[in-house]
């Protein structure tokens, strides 16, 4: 991947986040380095921001990342944790993140993701994004091959939508799907995106 297309995607990530309404309690799921989530703390509209994920060197550099940077969110958590095995206390926030995450998980455990981001975190708007295979002609990786070598699958968008549409329809959400980085009329975007909303308001 090159840096526009990281950022392509990054951008459009944000966007997403801030269409979906009022986001004041956000979770970054398998942030990472914490591209993305430099970015986060300094919007003044988001009141708590949690990063999770396994790596813990990857926290470590986005903590010193964090010192260096002007954080405006007031309550700001970084966690060495498990999306798939989610603590009692990230359940009902306005929005969860996950940016090419999880094509890093086995497809063994994807139910196990499913059940902890639509059932047991619950939050009110879901973003995900995750490589699109037919694109990868284009960048130049070869068909016996994945774009990254911690990837355990990466799909084309028929595949995408069809895991996002029954996991939204299941859990109560609506999907909608955008490319990112491209727009290739036979091959999509290098990158594609699924944003997912609450249908229907939970039985109290």
């Amino acid at each position: 991947m090159t840096s526009w297309l990281h950022e392509e995607r990054l951008k459009a990530v944000d966007a997403a986040l801030r269409d979906s309404g009022p986001a004041r309690r956000v979770l970054d799921l398998g942030c990472g380095d914490g591209d993305l989530f430099v970015r986060l703390v300094a919007r003044e509209d988001v009141q708590e921001l949690v990063g999770v994920d396994l790596c813990r060197a990857s926290l470590d550099r986005l903590r010193s990342r964090l010192a260096a940077c002007d954080v405006r969110v007031p309550r700001v958590d970084l966690r060495e944790a498990s999306m798939t095995e989610p603590a009692a206390d990230l359940t009902g926030y306005d929005c969860a993140l996950l940016v090419e995450t999880i094509e890093h998980i086995d497809p063994g455990d994807l139910s196990k993701l499913e059940r902890a981001l639509f059932y047991r975190m619950r939050p009110r708007s879901i973003v995900i994004t995750t490589p699109n295979a037919e694109f990868n002609p284009l960048l130049g990786v070869p068909t016996h091959r994945m774009r990254h070598p911690d990837h355990r699958f990466e799909w084309d968008r028929a595949t995408f939508r069809k895991w996002c549409a029954r996991a939204a329809q299941a859990a109560g959400y609506t999907a909608r799907f955008n490319d990112i980085a491209g727009h290739h009329p036979a091959l999509g975007g290098a990158s594609q995106m699924a944003v997912f909303r609450v249908a229907k308001v939970d039985a109290v």
